[in-house]
């Protein structure tokens, strides 16, 4: 298991759980919305079709090789369209800034997000860094040139 350090911001609640493993074979730590002082009461309303920077009241360091994917919280996105708009989004192992949740209501109806809601999963991940070198043709395979729905599986 590898260790994620993480520091609070100086205006976050640091009673609310650090992120945090549902279950034992739970691949994402969920996160909370770590919303500031002034928000804390009323939350933090995100109308149809509307975009917020949720924060988390936290910053990591993600050991180099690896990345952390915010992902959407699967229940939040089927039972109220709230979903993470760059999904999967990527903090690399060399950000030190807030982490902040980008998140979209797809749904018709306002959402409220309140503080120490589960907003969204991290979960972290290898990363390999390739070598890019240009050529002058790519090898021959089966599908070849075929594009999107190119396989003809649904």
């Amino acid at each position: 298991m590898i260790e994620i350090a993480v520091l609070w911001e100086d205006w976050a609640d640091q009673g609310l759980p650090l992120p945090s493993y549902e279950t034992l074979g739970a691949a994402g730590a969920d996160l909370r919305a770590n919303l500031p002082p002034e928000s804390r009461a009323t939350g933090v309303v995100l109308p149809p079709m509307g975009r917020a920077i949720l924060p988390t009241g936290i910053r990591v360091a993600i050991p180099e090789g690896y990345e952390m994917q915010i992902r959407p919280r699967s229940g939040l996105a089927v039972k109220s369209g709230v979903t993470v708009v760059n999904a999967p989004g990527t903090i690399d192992s060399d950000y030190r800034g807030p982490l902040g949740v980008a998140l979209v209501n797809l749904s018709g109806t306002d959402y409220l997000v309140r503080h120490g809601d589960r907003i969204a999963q991290a979960v972290v991940a290898p990363v390999v860094q390739a070598g890019y070198r240009v050529v002058t043709a790519l090898d021959e395979t089966e599908r070849g040139t075929g594009g999107f729905g190119s396989t003809g599986r649904s």
